[in-house]
């Protein structure tokens, strides 16, 4: 199976696409701030899962996964500040939270 078909690429793809449309709204002054740093997290998260889906070594695989994990959660934390600051609503973060992570693609 192609990286593309798997849900959890696809899911993650989703996020990153989410991210996108939420970092607008952040402040023009974190554009080198928090608007960089959350949108190099969520690309992270598909971009590792292609890159380790396509290793040669069961080894190398997981350790892409893993690192789409860890840009996962660093994402995940990110947009938990960002509310926290007041900078989105809680309810549309919470309703993103729910469509686009993807945490159970990766227990299972």
């Amino acid at each position: 199976m192609h990286y593309r078909e798997a849900i959890v690429w696809q899911k993650a793809m989703l996020a990153a696409r989410e991210v996108y449309r939420l970092v607008p709204r952040l402040p023009r002054e974190e554009t080198y701030g928090m608007r960089s740093q959350i949108t190099r997290a969520a690309v992270s998260i598909p971009a590792n899962i292609a890159e380790g889906w396509t290793g040669e070594s069961d080894r190398e695989k997981m350790q892409f996964l893993a690192i789409a994990q860890g840009s996962l959660a660093e994402t995940e934390t990110l947009l938990t500040l960002c509310e926290q600051i007041g900078w989105f609503p809680e309810q549309r973060l919470l309703e993103r939270h729910r469509r686009c992570f993807l945490r159970d693609q990766f227990a299972g």
